[in-house]
């Protein structure tokens, strides 16, 4: 009778183990492979010295979803089993970025890294040859192994285990060991008819290039590559927002380059997001930006503009309206109580002085709020003061056009390292930890960085000058530069109007956070 390894009563890890230093090479057959687990018999397989039949040859399946299976089973269209070259190698590269997820997960540790690094090298001596089998589905699990023991010379094991660090020793399983020798040249006959298979195909080097390139690298990464790396992944709504979006026709040589940057990606904020808080401070053009951006959308989306403004920016915005074809509606908020309930939807709001709104108790705040809601508008909020008081003036603008219970995706990291992690702020608030609702519950700045650096575009008068104006050599002044080539003086002092407050108003915390956008239009 067969012994039964169920990981319960009997492990399988040790079993193989021993049958490791027994044997002078392997094959093993998984419909699954983590990398990570190949340290539980790395040790082992060490001794072996590698090359043709002193080697554990290890071969994948190709492992599907449930769900995949049973849809394709239950549709009336079957697809083809019939592979080309393209396909195999479309599968060979999708399996490949598989196993570099694999390492995206979980915690490093110091054993995982010197497992992998063993295994490379395994690789690398041919200790370890690994192919993927794609001719079909493979989901048999099976260890065999060839020992020089005239009585006994080969025994395997079958069953359910695939390997990984659950498969062999944590979670239940059921496998079964061979010793029969009719049984086991038959599974080897078995196993030898796939290797050799047209469709199977030697993913080794690909598997130490994973590893190489990964945190388990012999090598370590230079500090000035990671630091390009995060900057590169902080850009990413900018890099996607310059490609994704060109500026309409109708603004041609109106835009200088920093405005041009900031259209593009608040773009991208509005249709990945749902809105956008432009807050350049007084005197860059957020106006002239906000009716670009307007018109983009209207254009690419087939949207209809409502502009929500003082009454006394009614005439500018009309202008505006007219000047470059804008369709829709400006409407002061002092009629927003009158006219808002009834109007027709329009699906893009574009609020100015968007401060103002900073009170979600108000009459006109709940009106606007009840109007963005049941129409599911995109939101464009200006303002070169966002905060007046407390940092919930923030989150208050954003309400408008996210919904309580969404996720955001990000956390306030800040908050819960003070109380000790999820579960605490959970038991507290009562709320979801990534959440606009959780950010309120912060009065760490860090938090409020992180949620405006995915809401917010803003940028300083000495950032502009910095980064886009060119230095004139006759007089030494500063100018900025048209598309078409004309020139514009650089102000070095910011117009502000007299009813509008200071830009230094604004915690140097919070506008030293914004303006680290600039890596992401720079």
């Amino acid at each position: 009778m067969p012994r039964i390894f169920d990981n319960i009563e009997q492990q399988l890890l040790p079993a193989l183990c021993q049958a490791v230093d027994l044997s002078d090479r392997a094959d093993f057959c998984v419909g699954y492979f983590n990398l990570r687990g190949w340290k539980q018999i790395a040790c082992n397989v060490e001794r072996w010295p590698g090359g043709e039949g002193n080697c554990c040859r290890l071969l994948i399946g190709m492992q599907r979803l449930p769900q995949d299976e049973l849809r394709d089973a239950l549709s009336l269209v079957h697809p083809s089993n019939d592979l080309d070259l393209q396909t195999a190698v479309r599968l060979r590269k999708r399996m490949a970025g598989d196993f570099r997820d694999q390492l995206t997960f979980g915690a490093p540790t110091n054993e995982d890294e010197h497992g992998l690094r063993r295994l490379a090298s395994q690789i690398r001596a041919r200790k370890v040859v690994v192919k993927l089998f794609l001719r079909h589905p493979l989901h048999a699990k099976l260890y065999l192994f060839f020992r020089p023991d005239p009585i006994n010379p080969e025994v395997g094991y079958l069953g359910s285990s695939n390997l990984t660090w659950s498969g062999l020793q944590k979670q239940g399983e059921l496998n079964v060991d061979i010793m029969d020798r009719d049984a086991c040249r038959k599974l080897a006959s078995w196993f030898e008819e796939r290797w050799n298979d047209t469709w199977c195909l030697d993913i080794s080097n690909e598997l130490t290039t994973v590893i190489e390139e990964s945190w388990a690298r012999e090598t370590q990464i230079p500090p000035y590559h990671i630091y390009v790396k995060i900057a590169y992944h902080l850009c990413q709504d900018a890099r996607e927002g310059l490609v994704q979006f060109r500026i309409p026709k109708t603004f041609g040589a109106k835009l200088f380059a920093f405005q041009i940057a900031a259209v593009q990606l608040a773009a991208r904020h509005v249709t990945r997001r749902g809105g956008v808080l432009l807050g350049d401070v007084v005197g860059l053009g957020k106006t002239l930006m906000a009716s670009a951006l307007a018109r983009m959308l209207e254009d690419e989306q087939d949207l209809e503009t409502l502009i929500l403004c003082p009454k006394n920016l009614v005439s500018m915005w009309q202008d505006y309206r007219e000047r470059y074809g804008l369709r829709g509606k400006v409407m002061s908020y002092t009629r927003v109580l009158q006219e808002l309930p009834s109007l027709k939807r329009y699906r893009l709001v574009i609020l100015d002085e968007s401060h103002n709104l900073r009170n979600r108790e108000g009459r006109r705040y709940r009106v606007i709020y009840d109007y963005v809601q049941q129409n599911e508008c995109r939101c464009v909020l200006l303002s070169a003061t966002p905060y007046n008081k407390a940092f919930t003036d923030l989150s208050t603008q954003l309400r408008l056009f996210i919904p309580d219970d969404k996720d955001l995706g990000f956390r306030p990291d800040a908050l819960l390292r003070a109380l000790g992690g999820e579960t605490e702020f959970t038991r507290r608030h009562q709320a979801s930890v990534r959440s606009l609702a959780a950010f309120e519950k912060s009065t760490f700045p860090d938090d409020w960085r992180e949620l405006m650096r995915h809401y917010m575009v803003r940028r300083t008068r000495g950032f502009i000058r910095d980064v886009y104006a060119e230095p004139d050599l006759e007089n030494g002044r500063k100018f900025l530069r048209f598309e078409d080539g004309t020139r514009s003086i650089f102000q070095t002092e910011s117009p502000r109007r007299s009813n509008s407050p200071s830009t230094s108003e604004i915690p140097r915390t919070l506008t030293r956070s914004y303006t680290t956008s600039r890596l992401s239009i720079s």
